[in-house]
Order: structure tokens, then C-alpha cells, then sequence
């Protein structure tokens, strides 16, 4: 069963983002106007939404669709988020108002699958549920060649009537082991590690080998009943599962950089193909900028990365902290200096100083008018 859910609520707050002439509304605006990749069929994500739709112990299960504006409450309350947990911060999370955030994962499904109508005719028929999500999920985060604030998950969540004897992480194991194998080959290497995760207990995660290194590729664990409980179902248990779709397109195509995967130069396009390692099409050269300034103490990086998304676009290879330090003496009490490198490079042009010396001046005027910054 296919299931979409309609959000009024989202249409109104989108409505009131566009209104808004604030950075940080005009940023949510753009992220949630992008597309999404999972459902792009040219796209390497697609592919493995694709994949993994086919797994024997998955096909079967109803695909639900949700909102990108979810509430906090259910988000992070529901889901047994400690108060004090970082991603309810908005150094972490982007806000639509002091009500909604743009989802940060997509186990949040839960909530909309168990109470959606068809779902509950089921559970009172006692019948099992099985349901996949995918799709967008943002988050502030740091810029690098492996790092962005929007990316994909996939996530499934497996529920049946409490029987005696039944071992749902068992189940989960053999589940996680036929994606491995469905997405990297029968001859993967992978492993089972311990892990903890809000909503689930015990937890696990699968990390497989790649190269000489292990890599972390998903997570898992038996829901908690009393997130369950929260839901309003009883009396069922299972299993729960996600990865990102991002980090298993760049392992199993080698990509040097996650940029890649949105681009539009037919050269990477065309290479973008599961299994294919990618070859660069040029190496073309970096420009370095370097800035410095004094802020207030409050200061929050993520945010500042934020800015320096928005001015650079996807040019921003990388921003580099170079230095941080205090001096009471020289800049004042509760003020910190920061130093960060930017690192522009493009994946399909070379970039001029000219154009990249318009973009730092844009840098340094608005890391001064956003942040109270003191330039240096």
C-alpha cells in the first residue's frame, strides 16, 4: 500500500517561510524546494530505493510518504529525545517556528504510519505491519567533502502481536545481512556492533569493510514500548531500521565528494551509476580564503556554515578551522576570535579570484551584519 501523508499545517508554514525575508527562513525555503533524489530516477538514490524496495523481507511492506515540516513534540518528545539531547537544539536543527522543525530523521514515519487509518484496521484485526520511508532529512552540519545539511534516508520499521519465544533482533540481523548483500555483493564483509539509539533497545549497528577500513552503513533495534505506548499501540513488537542512502552511493562509487550527487555536468552524470568508480573529469584547482573575526561568546558554527552555504553554493569545497582563541585583554570579556580557511573548488569549472573574491566580500559583510562580528 502506497500512502501519502497530507499536511495542512506544512502548507501554512511554508506559506509563512516565503514571506519572511530572514536568511535562515529564505535558506529553509530553498533546502525544502530541492528535489528529492530517492524519488529522481537518473539518480544513483533512486537506484537504491529501487534495490532495497526488492528485498525479499521488505517487499511486502506498505511505502509511506510524509511531511518535511514535522512538529517538534513529535519529532523528538515522542521519540524519547532527552531535553537536553543536541539535536533539539537550533545550533542542530533548522526551525520553522518554535513549533516545527524540518525533519531530522525519518523514523519520525512511525508516528504517521501507526496512526493512520488503514494502519489501525489492522492492529484491530491483530494483523503484523510492515512500512518503508524515504526521503529528505536536514541538518545543520559542518562543510566538508563528505558532509551535507540536506541528505536521504531509508528506514523500515517491522511490528507483529507479542507471541512467546518470538526474538525480533534475530530478525533484524538476518534483514540487515540480505541488505547488505542485496546493495554490496554476497562477498561483503560486515559486522554487528552494539549502539544506542532513543527509541530503540537493545540497539545495533552494521558496519562493513570497505578497503582496510570498517565503515558504520546502519542502524537498527527493537522499538522501546513505551515509545509505542506513546503512539497509542500495545501489545506488539519488532524491529526498526535506516541508513543513509548518501553514504552507500559514495562507498559504492568511490564519489570524492557528496556535491557530486547533485550535479548537472553530464561528464559526472553519466558516471553516476552504482558499482562504476568514479573517474574525476578534471582536477581543476582550489582558491583559499582565509577570515578572521571577534564575535560574542554565543557564537554558533553550524550557523555560521549556514551563511557561508548560502553566499558560496555548492563552489564551497570546504571551511576549516584554522584558530579560536580568548583574550580578555585584547578583544573584551565574553568575545572569542575565530580564524576559518574557505576552500573553494568547482567540480566541473575553474574558478576565477575575481568571482571568488565577490563572494568573500559578501563573506565578510555578512559574517559582520548576522553575527556582530569584528573583522580582523
Amino acid at each position: 500500500m502506497q500512502i501519502k501523508i497530507e499536511s495542512p499545517e506544512e502548507k501554512e508554514l511554508l506559506k509563512s517561510l516565503a514571506a519572511k525575508q530572514d536568511p535562515e527562513s529564505k535558506r529553509m525555503v530553498r533546502f525544502l524546494n530541492m528535489p528529492d533524489l530517492s524519488r529522481t530516477p537518473e539518480s544513483p538514490l533512486y537506484v537504491l530505493v529501487e534495490s532495497a524496495l526488492k528485498i525479499k523481507n521488505l517487499k511486502d511492506f506498505d511505502v509511506i510518504e510524509i511531511p518535511e515540516i514535522v512538529p517538534v513534540d513529535v519529532s523528538f518528545d515522542l521519540f524519547d529525545f532527552a531535553p537536553d539531547h543536541p539535536v533539539r537544539s537550533k545550533s542542530d536543527t533548522y526551525y520553522a517556528d518554535e513549533k516545527n522543525i524540518l525533519r531530522t530523521h525519518d523514523t519520525v514515519m512511525w508516528y504517521y504510519y501507526l496512526k493512520h487509518p488503514a494502519t489501525k484496521e489492522k492492529i484491530e484485526k491483530k494483523e503484523t505491519l510492515g512500512v518503508i520511508c524515504y526521503g529528505k532529512v536536514f541538518r545543520k552540519d559542518e562543510i566538508d567533502r563528505k558532509h551535507m545539511n540536506i541528505f536521504h534516508q531509508f528506514g523500515g520499521l517491522y511490528l507483529q502481536p507479542d507471541i512467546k519465544g518470538v526474538m525480533p533482533v534475530e530478525k533484524l540481523k538476518e534483514v540487515l545481512h540480505e541488505i547488505v548483500e542485496t546493495l554490496f555483493g554476497k562477498d561483503t564483509k560486515y559486522r554487528f556492533l552494539d549502539d544506542i539509539f532513543p527509541y530503540t533497545d537493545p540497539s545495533l549497528q552494521i558496519e562493513v569493510k570497505v578497503g582496510n577500513n570498517w565503515v558504520e552503513i546502519m542502524g537498527g533495534g527493537m522499538p522501546k514500548k513505551s515509545v509505542l505506548k506513546k503512539m497509542g499501540l500495545e501489545g506488539y513488537n519488532g524491529w526498526a531500521f535506516g541508513f543513509g542512502l548518501e553514504r552507500l552511493a559514495i562507498i559504492s562509487m568511490e564519489l570524492p565528494d557528496i556535491r557530486l550527487l547533485w550535479s548537472a555536468d553530464e561528464r559526472v552524470k553519466k558516471q553516476l551509476k552504482l558499482g562504476n568508480k568514479f573517474k574525476e573529469v578534471s582536477k581543476f584547482p582550489p582558491i583559499t580564503r582565509d577570515i578572521s573575526f571577534v564575535v560574542p561568546n554565543s557564537f554558533i558554527p553550524n550557523n555560521y556554515f549556514d551563511l557561508i552555504r548560502d553566499l558560496g553554493g555548492d563552489i564551497v569545497e570546504e571551511v576549516k578551522l584554522i584558530d579560536k582563541y580568548e583574550n580578555k585583554e585584547k578583544f573584551g570579556a565574553d568575545k572569542v576570535s575565530y580564524t576559518y580557511r574557505i576552500i573553494y573548488r568547482s567540480n566541473d569549472r575553474t574558478l576565477t579570484n575575481e568571482e571568488v573574491d565577490a563572494i568573500q566580500k559578501k563573506v565578510y559583510g555578512e559574517t559582520a551584519k548576522q553575527f556582530g562580528a569584528e573583522l580582523r
